[in-house]
């Protein structure tokens, strides 16, 4: 009997249509799990399977995901204020007015998009201390890494991330947001020999004005975004390229290893196939599935769970604390005292604190707190992958015992830059003068 004349079961008409929308979200089976990594857009970039162990939450913390969200956040928020907003110096102040008190909702809007900025700030440091602590900056047994250059791609991605909410925070037009770009950019102006050029590259002149504004909202709405998206993609691509988290070393290092040439495999170049194998088949592991699950749905509930928890969290400080907006700004009446943004305070604080008279003799701080020992750490945080010489057994692990003594000063560099922002945030009144808490700030009026 011909097989085609069989006749075909009837099955609900509405049923296999939503199954079509969502059977690469929600695989039925192991076949559409692996051709849903091949067949989605957004889940192209993906292995088609991950370990278990780079999934939970006590290895990564899930920070990265969450540093990714709060991108999105911010994206799809800030789109809709530039529906909203005048970057005039004449409007600016008054449609941040009318989104706090006209528009529905822009409140909330506006607070979500600067708390979000503010989270990210803290989430991407987060997960740069976490990558730091677990060594997975280092590469370990498996093959063709380069994790040097991806924590180079992150170090660059925590800068943009900054330059992000400092652009940002001039926006609203403030006496806040005008005092703190000129902190700011009279920290960058004593950079030797280009500091003058630098600072007159971000305002557009020699004093905060309508080209600076134009400058701030360019870079924050177009440049800086377009750069951070591009870099967000290189560094995922390099995870998958790198062999997954670093986690999946110590799978390699755990599993028993037998003596066997790597399988051959292809890699699919840009203009055609070329012969090579992956990082996977030459680590040439035994029962290394038993360790792995379909990336969907297991990594789809991660995300979707990451998604879920930071925008809850977000919403609700959001609607806890608002965004702050003080009097128009004006240059000719500065605040007393003028602070930078909350995350450049340790800077302005060590600017304080490297300032020095000897006699007639003055060490300039903006120079050594400003530029030195900033760049010194920069230098270092590049150098790291090489200097550290802990053994492969202790890449992608917490606490190892090889890794005791840089753990301790990274740690101890990450606390000398908190207290310092605590110091620079509360202990420091009018005139940059030392304050303990309990001693009350003298009135003084507003320097002109």
């Amino acid at each position: 009997m011909d097989p085609s004349a069989l006749p075909v079961p009837r099955r609900s008409r509405l049923l296999p249509r939503l199954l079509d929308l969502t059977w690469s979200y929600a695989p039925r089976t192991v076949r559409e799990a692996g051709d849903a990594i091949v067949r989605n857009f957004l889940l192209h970039g993906f292995p088609h399977k991950v370990a278990r162990r780079s999934l939970a939450l006590s290895y990564s913390l899930w920070l990265g995901t969450a540093s990714a969200v709060l991108f999105l956040l911010l994206a799809v928020t800030g789109g809709i204020l530039m529906f909203l907003y005048v970057p005039s110096v004449e409007r600016a102040y008054g449609s941040i007015q009318d989104l706090e008190s006209v528009v529905s909702y822009g409140a909330f809007l506006r607070a979500s998009h600067r708390i979000g900025a503010h989270a990210m700030v803290l989430v991407v440091v987060l997960h740069l201390m976490r990558v730091f602590l677990t060594g997975a900056y280092k590469n370990g047994v498996l093959v063709r890494q380069h994790r040097h250059f991806n924590w180079w791609i992150g170090l660059a991605l925590l800068l943009l991330t900054l330059l992000l909410s400092f652009t940002g925070y001039l926006l609203p037009w403030d006496q806040l947001a005008y005092w703190a770009i000129t902190v700011g950019t009279n920290i960058a102006n004593a950079v030797p020999l280009v500091g003058q050029e630098v600072r007159l590259l971000l305002l557009g002149g020699h004093e905060i004005n309508q080209s600076t504004l134009l400058r701030f909202y360019v870079l924050h709405c177009f440049a800086l975004p377009v750069a951070t998206a591009g870099l967000v993609a290189w560094h995922l691509w390099r995870v998958r390229k790198d062999g997954g988290l670093a986690c999946r070393d110590q799978l390699a290092l755990q599993q028993r290893s037998q003596e066997a040439p790597p399988a051959p495999g292809k890699t699919y170049a840009l203009l055609g196939i070329a012969p090579g194998t992956t990082p996977q088949v030459e680590t040439a592991l035994v029962d290394e599935d038993e360790h792995l699950v379909e990336t969907v749905p297991a990594l789809n509930r991660r995300v979707l769970l990451t998604l879920l928890a930071t925008l809850a969290v977000v919403g609700l400080l959001a609607v806890a604390l608002g965004a702050p907006l003080e009097e128009p700004a004006n240059p000719q009446i500065t605040p007393n005292p003028a602070k930078a943004p909350w995350y450049f305070l340790w800077l302005q604080e060590l600017v304080t604190d490297t300032t020095l008279r000897l006699g007639g003799f003055t060490l300039n701080g903006a120079l050594v707190g400003g530029i030195l020992v900033p760049g010194l750490l920069a230098l270092l945080g590049l150098a790291v992958p090489f200097l550290d010489r802990s053994p492969p057994e202790a890449v992608g692990v917490w606490g190892h015992r090889s890794r005791r003594g840089v753990n301790a000063v990274f740690v101890a560099v990450c606390l000398a830059l908190v207290v310092l922002t605590v110091v620079g945030t509360l202990l420091r009144g009018p005139y940059w003068n030392f304050y303990w808490p309990w001693e009350s700030w003298p009135t003084t009026p507003p320097r002109f």
